[in-house]
């Protein structure tokens, strides 16, 4: 038997010692390597208690088949013991008894310490207010009774040799110096050059997040390859192919491209400036490209060339909507991936954008938690801001792969308005502290740089724009003519299915973008009253359903087929399709120059048209964003009108965006420091002050005693990325997807389930928890097994025309009566 068991399997020592050297590789991405160990090395100390090693020892034997209880007089049954017995604040407390005395001591040990009392939960609350007042929860958990935390005994038993490489790392003179280095950057890259200021303070609560990262994605690898020695073997960790070889693949790719018309030239010319501008010093940078302007391509030549240049760990591509990573993925999979390249299959592109399950997960979830181990990751804004924000360990441990990253962010227009400071704060910190570069890609930049410094503004680098001129890229990629089609009262859903099909017959091809699924519902099944083959595309069919309907409406728009399309904007920001004819009901002005990207995007001679309808009845009471916008879109359209020669006679140019979003930013300033309500943290507050200076929690002096005041597990869990958490439901669409639900219901080793799980997300719906509430009592869910949080959707819930369905559908695809 093992002296001190830290899991079933594994001895203690060695536990620390393997958590210890990976979160060491993690944190010395910021020069911070010795702090990381030491997280290692103190995380789990307490479990050197005789209490803990009692439980651990009882807990594997009552787990052996083998094993009688009644022959065992020192057994003492475990149950209920899980989480109870505190193994995380011996090492806290061992820290603040053996810290120097400076006030950098002071400083690095409440970070260090803050980092291991939360390596179970989430980070803790510094400061905590209720309705009780407020109080120093970060002091009050390191005063915890030693009766509890076991630190004296542990602090005897603890390995030797731990000890002695604890004693070292601590006794090293230089052990606070990157901590005051990086602290020093901080206070002087911020723009009141003022530790107790917001920025600065917001920043040093980042620094302390990503050390967490380090320590909890160590642990929980460390663990998850002890308990299931097989699951190492999905590890790359981060040994990955060259950037050289990476580039050759896409070099080649461009060497097959065929310049067709004027539209190709001027995307070679836009690819062309992306790979010189790779050469560039690290920064922060945006490409301001007209839709259709080739930037999947573009942005990934500059990525892995920049990359390459500056030695960047990964790629991270963070996308608005699963449409786009599926289409963009795939593009940038099959360029990479190569088929002829088999041992690469699966090994370079990685893709992630769903989270089954609940919050609330088994072992065996936890078990599959992806950590973004690739070179090329896509992902969602959603799992991004989850990682730097988001509560709980799940997302936390991904942060630090932020790090010596290229960031490419597109069609970032579609970050939520009130995230505006929490990520300009952030991509600063990443940028500036982490040796990270960042691309913002858009037709529609949104003035990021341009809102509150003191709150956080974009520190956009010198000569921030990746195209040299942009105004021209503009005019030259010009394919589309506006009809502002606004009238009083509005348009009735007949009256734009009726225009719809008129274009249909006019021009061949439609396109109608609508903000509501309620209404493309509407829209689409109006319009198929005439006859004509109608497609619907909603958030609520699953990606592979998605895929196949794109696929269907791309074949039939390259066979010149009449085809008529009813979508929701997931449609606008990055698919490429072509029709001939859009109808974009009234929304942001980006979003209607993002809606006419899908028309004529391949460049006709003949110009495509895009008609701006306001409908007659539109609820957007849950959708605020897109009311503001719309009601922006109204006043600048107006004004448009009364001079189009002011805005260079084009609705969707750069002056007519610009304008906009200086109204809109405007309107809307007073709403990006993300907004809390007393009913949700015990007074009316704000995301951006419980993550900074938490100021209207310092009611007394004696509070401020600590540099770091954050309420984190507050803010973590009142933080939505987006205005509604959602939860992920299987649906067995198609013979894959029925087949695929049959086999995660009969699989029970680990490696089959960790590739069963990865394909789930093609088959997965998110639903807000209204609509899962709605469906759970009507009995629409089943289990994939007992004891997990992973639901199917009963078959007559889901609709092979337009997806998830509130109420049963029959085999029409229509509602039963």
């Amino acid at each position: 038997m093992l002296k001190y068991i830290a899991h079933k399997n594994q001895a203690l020592h060695e536990h620390l010692e393997g958590v210890a050297e990976l979160a060491k590789i993690h944190a010395e991405k910021i020069g911070m390597g010795n702090y990381g160990e030491l997280l290692g090395l103190l995380h789990d100390l307490g479990k050197y208690s005789t209490e803990f090693q009692r439980y651990i020892t009882d807990a594997i034997k009552k787990n052996d088949p083998q094993f009688n209880p009644d022959e065992d007089e020192d057994f003492e049954d475990p149950a209920g013991k899980k989480g109870k017995i505190d193994h995380s604040t011996a090492g806290a407390q061992f820290l603040s008894y053996e810290k120097g005395s400076s006030n950098a001591h002071k400083m690095l040990n409440q970070f260090l310490s803050l980092c291991l009392v939360s390596h179970h939960s989430g980070l803790i609350n510094c400061l905590t207010t209720d309705n009780n007042g407020t109080w120093d929860s970060y002091s009050r958990r390191l005063s915890k009774n030693d009766n509890k935390t076991h630190r004296e005994e542990s602090a005897k038993n603890i390995d030797k040799h731990i000890l002695e490489r604890i004693n070292t790392i601590l006794a090293d003179k230089f052990f606070t110096k990157p901590f005051e280095a990086k602290c020093r950057d901080i206070v002087s890259a911020s723009p009141e050059t003022n530790p107790l200021a917001t920025v600065a303070q917001f920043q040093f609560g980042l620094l302390a997040r990503f050390l967490f990262s380090t320590l909890i994605d160590a642990d929980r690898q460390d663990t998850a390859d002890s308990e299931k020695p097989k699951t190492a073997r999905h590890r790359q960790q981060g040994k990955y192919r060259t950037w050289d070889i990476l580039i050759e693949r896409l070099e080649n790719k461009y060497k097959t491209f065929e310049t067709k018309n004027r539209v190709y030239e001027i995307r070679k010319e836009i690819s062309a400036h992306c790979l010189h501008a790779a050469q560039r010093p690290k920064g922060l940078f945006t490409l301001t490209v007209p839709t259709g302007g080739g930037k999947t391509l573009a942005s990934l030549r500059f990525a892995l060339g920049h990359a390459e240049k500056h030695h960047m760990d990964r790629i991270i591509y963070v996308i608005p909507f699963t449409s786009i990573i599926d289409q963009n993925a795939q593009v940038v999979r099959e360029i990479l991936e190569p088929k002829e390249c088999l041992k690469d299959t699966g090994k370079i592109v990685l893709e992630h954008h769903s989270n089954i399950g609940s919050d609330v997960q088994s072992w065996k979830e936890k078990l599959l938690t992806e950590n973004w181990d690739a070179p090329v990751v896509y992902t969602t804004m959603v799992q991004l801001l989850e990682a730097l924000f988001g509560a709980g360990t799940r997302g936390a441990r991904r942060m630090h792969q932020l790090a010596k990253a290229v960031i490419v962010f597109d069609e970032i227009q579609t970050l939520p308005i009130k995230c505006v400071h929490l990520f300009n704060n952030a991509i600063n910190f990443l940028v500036n502290h982490c040796g990270s570069t960042v691309v913002l890609c858009t037709a529609t930049q949104p003035l990021l740089g341009l809102v509150d410094e003191k709150k956080g503004t974009l520190e956009l680098s010198e000569k921030n724009e990746l195209m040299p001129d942009v105004g021209k890229l503009f005019v030259d990629l010009k394919r589309v003519r506006v009809h502002d089609c606004r009238k009083s009262p509005g348009w009735t859903y007949p009256e734009i299915a009726a225009l719809a099909i008129g274009q249909v017959k006019e021009n061949g091809s439609c396109l109608v973008v609508v903000n509501m699924k309620k209404a493309a519902r509407t829209i689409f099944e109006e319009a198929k009253k005439d006859g004509f083959e109608v497609f619907h595309l909603s958030t609520g069919m699953c990606p592979a359903h998605r895929k196949q309907a794109l696929k269907t409406i791309r074949q039939k728009l390259d066979d010149e087929e009449p085809i008529l399309c009813v979508s929701t904007q997931l449609i606008e920001a990055g698919v490429d399709v072509d029709f001939r004819s859009v109808i974009r009901m009234l929304a942001g002005l980006d979003s209607i120059a993002q809606a006419a990207g899908r028309c004529n995007r391949h460049g006709s001679p003949e110009i495509g048209n895009v008609f701006v309808v306001n409908p007659a009845e539109e609820k957007l009471d849950y959708l605020k964003d897109i009311a503001v916008g719309k009601e922006k879109s109204n006043r600048v359209l107006d004004d448009y009108k009364s001079d189009p020669s002011k805005y260079d006679s084009d609705i969707i140019g750069l002056k007519m965006l610009e304008w906009y979003y200086q109204n809109y930013f405007y309107k809307q300033k007073e709403e990006m420091v993300y907004k809390v309500s007393a009913r949700e943290c015990g007074r009316d507050d704000t995301l951006l002050s419980l993550l900074s200076t938490n100021a209207l929690a310092l009611i007394r002096e004696d509070l401020k005693m600590n540099v770091l005041r954050q309420s984190f597990m507050t803010a973590a869990k009142l933080f939505k990325s987006i205005d509604a958490p959602t939860r992920s439901v299987i649906v067995r669409y198609g013979d894959e997807g029925k087949e695929l639900v049959n086999q995660l219901c009969s699989a029970f080793e680990v490696e089959k389930q960790y590739a069963l799980i990865k394909k789930t997300q093609q088959y997965s719906v998110n639903l807000f928890p209204y609509e899962f509430e709605k469906l759970a009592e009507q009995n629409a869910f089943y289990r994939v097994q007992e004891e997990t949080e992973i639901f199917y959707l009963d078959d007559k819930y889901y609709s092979e025309q337009f997806g998830i369905s509130m109420e049963p559908i029959n085999k029409e695809g229509f509602l039963y009566v």
